[in-house]
C-alpha cells in the first residue's frame, strides 16, 4: 500500500502509516491540478492540509485511492460529494488544534488591547513611549464570539477565566458554556462587543459572511480578529475602517488568497497598518497540535484501510465492527435504497456464506455495510456484490 503526504505534514504521521505497513512519500509542499493527478497514480492514501485542492476529477481518476486524510480541521479543499460517489473515504482533524487556535486568538486579543504591537515597533525604532495611554486590561471587557463550535466554545471558557464578558452568536443553538452570553442576531453582538473573533467554518454560505454593514455596526474603537476562513471577509472593508480610525485594532491568521509555500511573498491591502498583527495562518501550528494531528489522521486512514472502518469519517457512514476471529471481512459501499442489506444476504446465502458479524450504517445518499463471514467464498459472490446496481465499492479487507 502506497501513501501520499504533502504539505509538511508532521512525521508522526508518516510514522504511523510505516508501522502499518505502508509506503510512505512526503513532500513539503501542497500539489494542484495535473501535478497532483500524476502524483495519485497508485497512491491508496493521500494526505494533505489545506492548500491542495481535491477535485472530482482527481477523485474520479485515481483508480488505486481508498482514503484522503485532511491533516487539518477544514475539508473544504476536497471535492466530498464526488468522494462519496466514488467511495473515497475522507477524514479530518476536528479537535486536534483547538487549544492552539484558542490561545493564539487569547494572545492577540491581549497583545492588541495592550497596544503592545505599537509599542514594540516603537522600541525597535529606538523610541521609548512609557504610558498608560491606550492600554487596557481585558478583564470586564466584552468578548464576541461568532461561530461556537470547538474553537468557539473553549475561547468562550478561557476568556470568562480571564475575566472578560462573553457574548456568542452562531446559526446552530447551540449550550452556552459557563456564563456565556447567546445572541439572537450577529448585529445584536456586534452592538456589545469591544472584540470580536471569527470562528465559522469554510462553508461556501459563509463567503462574505463579515463586509462592510458589519464593520461599520461594531462599536468605536473595537478590535476584530478572524482566524476562520479568509473568504469570510471583505478585506478592503476591514482596511478602510481601521485606517479611519472607527476599529482600534485587528489581527488576521487567514487571507483570501495565501502563499503556496514557505518564503514566497504575501500581498494583502493589511499590510503596513500598524495596529494591524498578520500571521500566516498558523492557528493551529503549533508542535503539540501538527504532531497530535499527525497521530490521529494516518490512525484513521490505517483503521480504514485495515478494517473499514469509518468512525468519524466527513463523508461516509460512521462504522466500526468489532473482529471476528477467522473471518473475512467485506465493506461495501452502496446507494442508500431499501433492500440492499437484504440483497447482499441473499447472495450470500445463495452460496452457503454464513454471516458471523454485520453493520449497517446511512448517511444521506450512501449506505455501508461491514459482513464478517466465516468461510471461504467463492469468486463469483464478490462478482455478485460487485453487479448489484446500488453498488458503489466493494473491498475485501482480509
Amino acid at each position: 500500500m502506497r501513501a501520499l503526504l504533502l504539505e509538511n505534514i508532521h512525521p508522526d504521521g508518516a510514522a504511523a502509516l510505516e508501522k502499518a505497513g505502508f509506503v510512505v512519500e512526503t513532500m513539503d509542499r501542497a500539489l494542484e491540478g495535473e501535478e497532483l493527478a500524476a502524483r495519485l497514480e497508485g497512491v491508496h492514501v493521500l494526505g494533505i492540509r489545506s492548500k491542495s485542492q481535491v477535485t472530482a476529477a482527481h477523485l474520479r481518476e485515481a483508480d488505486s485511492l481508498l482514503a484522503v486524510g485532511a491533516f487539518c480541521i477544514g475539508t473544504d479543499q476536497i471535492d466530498l460529494a464526488a468522494a462519496t460517489d466514488t467511495g473515497i473515504a475522507v477524514f479530518n482533524a476536528p479537535y486536534s488544534n483547538t487549544r492552539s487556535v484558542v490561545e493564539l486568538a487569547l494572545a492577540e486579543v491581549i497583545a492588541l488591547t495592550r497596544g503592545l504591537v505599537q509599542k514594540n515597533t516603537m522600541m525597535h525604532e529606538g523610541v521609548w513611549d512609557k504610558s498608560a495611554a491606550g492600554a487596557h486590561e481585558v478583564r470586564g471587557r466584552a468578548l464576541g464570539i461568532v461561530g461556537y463550535g470547538n474553537i468557539g466554545a473553549q475561547l468562550s471558557v478561557l476568556a470568562e477565566a480571564l475575566g472578560m464578558v462573553v457574548y456568542f452568536y452562531d446559526t446552530v443553538d447551540k449550550l452556552a458554556l459557563g456564563n456565556a452570553r447567546r445572541c439572537g442576531s450577529l448585529e445584536e453582538l456586534l452592538a456589545v462587543s469591544d472584540v470580536v473573533t471569527l470562528h465559522v467554518d469554510g462553508r461556501q454560505g459563509n463567503a462574505g459572511l463579515f463586509g462592510e454593514p458589519q464593520f461599520a455596526a461594531m462599536k468605536q474603537g473595537a478590535l476584530f480578529l478572524n482566524l476562520s476562513r479568509g473568504f469570510v471577509i471583505d478585506t478592503a472593508a476591514l482596511r478602510d475602517h481601521l485606517a479611519s480610525g472607527h476599529l482600534g485594532g485587528a489581527a488576521v491568521d487567514v487571507f483570501p488568497v495565501e502563499p503556496a509555500g514557505r518564503g514566497e511573498e504575501f500581498r494583502n491591502e493589511l499590510r503596513g497598518l500598524p495596529n494591524v498583527i498578520l500571521t500566516p495562518h498558523i492557528g493551529g501550528s503549533t508542535q503539540e497540535a501538527q504532531q497530535d494531528i499527525g497521530r490521529f489522521v494516518a490512525g484513521k486512514l490505517v483503521d480504514f484501510v485495515a478494517d473499514g472502518s469509518t468512525v468519524l469519517s466527513v463523508n461516509l457512514p460512521p462504522l466500526s465492527l468489532a473482529e471476528h476471529e477467522g473471518t473475512h471481512r467485506l465493506a461495501h459501499l452502496h446507494q442508500n435504497v431499501p433492500g440492499v442489506l437484504a440483497a447482499i444476504n441473499s447472495v450470500l446465502a445463495e452460496h452457503g456464506v454464513n454471516v458471523e458479524g454485520q453493520l449497517l450504517g446511512t448517511r444521506g445518499e450512501s449506505g455501508y455495510v461491514l459482513t464478517d463471514i466465516g468461510v471461504d467464498y467463492a469468486d463469483e459472490v464478490l462478482e455478485r456484490l460487485r453487479a448489484l446496481p446500488e453498488t458503489v465499492r466493494l473491498r475485501v479487507l482480509y
